[in-house]
């Protein structure tokens, strides 16, 4: 019947006579605490799951499906602990050896992104990652790690410790590099870390990752990542493959005092952003001026979809996070390309002198 759905699971159940879509929600409903907003969801879960038993395919893909949920809950449990704490997470090589000037360079990192009481994140093995976690210390490190036949052991740092994550699946412990992180810094390092620094670049270009800043950071006179942004450059932006915009998406630095400065100005207003509907909302820590959402509407406008770029408060739509009701909102209809300029734009409104605070102080001296 064409009103009928297609669906095997609902084919199933009405074959079998067992309603398990009501079983789906009793269960739910008692797992969950009272009035969870997040009851559908979990029905949602439990449903994949059910359909998945019901098709009883491959042992297989069942255990990847058993293993992935698994290891993504406990990591979930185990990370809430430092939910409200910013984090940076370090790229890097496990071979480079302690006597090398990079190690000191990674641990001087680590040290000085402590103390602008930023946590920092590796993979929790030796050399890039040791040294970050060595500089920034137990309390200021998290060690994300993934079970391998070798070079899987933990740092001494987070080793045995309940700030050590281990993962059996690549694809998991990347998510969670990202997902957690407020900041990355890449040091040189060989395929996994190439490979992690074109996969960030990928989600934050595709906005499938929110912007944040990405530093590759080299020893004074260094020229890994000057000899792999001229290949980028070369091979990639003049052949077409991105845009030239793109390149703003990432910044190439040679001291530890210029990584902390770039990810710490990113944040001087930028707090965050999140989509409403067709909407991008950017949550600012200082209200713009008139002037600044004059030259926005000039220089930006691209970037909207249509109309242009509003502040507003927050609105009815945003009851998940009442801790940051009282930021100002810069509100448009954002049209989910071309992220290196949103990029520049960000690099606008973090400027003092974007701010209405700013330019009020400012006019009596006019």
């Amino acid at each position: 019947m064409p009103d009928e759905s297609d669906d095997y699971l609902s084919r199933h159940f009405q074959i079998s006579g067992v309603d398990l879509n009501s079983k789906v929600e009793e269960l739910s409903n008692l797992a969950a605490p009272p009035n969870s907003p997040n009851i559908k969801l979990y029905q949602a879960m439990l449903n994949t799951v059910v359909r998945m038993a019901q098709a009883d395919r491959n042992r297989w893909d069942a255990k990847i499906m058993q293993q992935t949920l698994r290891e993504m809950e406990q990591a979930f449990s185990a990370l809430e602990q430092f939910k409200r704490r910013r984090k940076v997470t370090v790229f890097g090589s496990a071979r480079t050896p302690t006597d090398h000037p990079m190690y000191s360079l990674a641990r001087d990192l680590g040290a000085t992104l402590a103390k602008h009481n930023l946590m920092v994140i590796t993979g929790a093995g030796g050399g890039i990652m040791a040294a970050a976690h060595e500089g920034a210390g137990l309390e200021n490190s998290l060690g994300l790690n993934i079970t391998l036949p070798f070079e899987q052991d933990a740092n001494a740092t987070v080793q045995g410790s309940s700030n050590l994550l281990s993962f059996h699946f690549f694809f998991l412990r990347k998510l969670f590099f990202v997902k957690e992180a407020d900041g990355l810094v890449l040091c040189p390092g060989g395929f996994g870390t190439l490979d992690e620094a074109l996969e960030v670049l990928t989600l934050i270009q595709t906005g499938k990752s929110p912007l944040l800043p990405v530093v590759l950071l080299d020893q004074p006179g260094g020229t890994f990542w000057t000899s792999a942004l001229a290949f980028i450059r070369e091979q990639l932006q003049d052949s077409g493959y991105i845009l030239a915009s793109d390149m703003h998406l990432v910044r190439l630095v040679h001291s530890v005092d210029e990584a902390a400065e770039e990810i710490a100005q990113f944040y001087r207003n930028y707090h965050s952003s999140r989509w409403l509907s067709e909407r991008y909302v950017i949550r600012l820590n200082h209200a713009l001026s008139e002037q600044t959402m004059l030259q926005l509407n000039s220089e930006f406008l691209d970037l909207c979809k249509h109309g242009d770029f509003q502040q507003q408060a927050r609105c009815e739509s945003e009851q998940d996070e009442p801790e940051l009701c009282h930021m100002t909102r810069l509100a448009f209809a954002f049209s989910g390309r071309n992220h290196g300029r949103l990029r520049e734009l960000l690099n606008l409104v973090n400027q003092p002198q974007s701010w209405a605070e700013t330019a009020l102080q400012a006019k009596p001296n006019q």
